[in-house]
């Protein structure tokens, strides 16, 4: 039997001070394995931490672990007590702060996603809640020409991270 050491989560407010920075931060997103295949696409896109608050969303476990295919070992994730608290220092920070929701009118590459900025994306089925909505500068969303309703968590995170980094050069 191995002993290891729990996951040593990142300092939120330290990646507040990573100019121009590209963070993503999840409102109660609870299965560990669209929380691993958001750190994946996060890292490989060269973001700087994942953001998730300590109540009522997945930890870093090991299902976690797998599903990012190791990248949680390279990407800061950090715990907020309140997320829509952590936010307002992000504003505070000089982030602009984007949210992905649905019913949004606005296209993230109408939006620009240079600079500090965090993305936020809401949960399973929820989507953002209301006051994580309102603490956002806008919320953009992906245009649908299908007939379901949203896409998955993790693969709306890849569009938008990979939007910006586009945007980034």
């Amino acid at each position: 039997m191995a002993e290891v050491d729990p996951y040593p989560y990142g300092d939120p407010v330290g990646l507040l001070r990573r100019e121009g920075a590209l963070l993503v931060a999840l409102d109660q997103v609870q299965d560990p394995r669209n929380l691993g295949a958001v750190c994946r696409s996060a890292e490989f896109a060269g973001a700087a931490g994942v953001i998730v608050p300590e109540r009522r969303s997945a930890s870093v476990t090991p299902v976690v672990c797998k599903a990012s295919a190791g990248a949680v070992e390279h990407l800061e994730v950090a715990h907020v007590r309140n997320l829509a608290d952590w936010l307002a220092e992000a504003k505070e920070a000089g982030f602009w702060i984007w949210g992905a929701d649905a019913d949004a009118k606005q296209a993230p590459w109408s939006t620009d996603l240079t600079g500090s900025t965090v993305i936020v994306l809401g949960g399973e089925g929820k989507g953002l809640r209301p006051r994580v909505a309102a603490a956002c500068d806008g919320l953009v969303a992906l245009p649908q020409r299908g007939n379901v309703e949203s896409l998955n968590v993790s693969a709306a995170a890849t569009a938008l991270l990979f939007e910006a980094l586009r945007q980034r050069g």
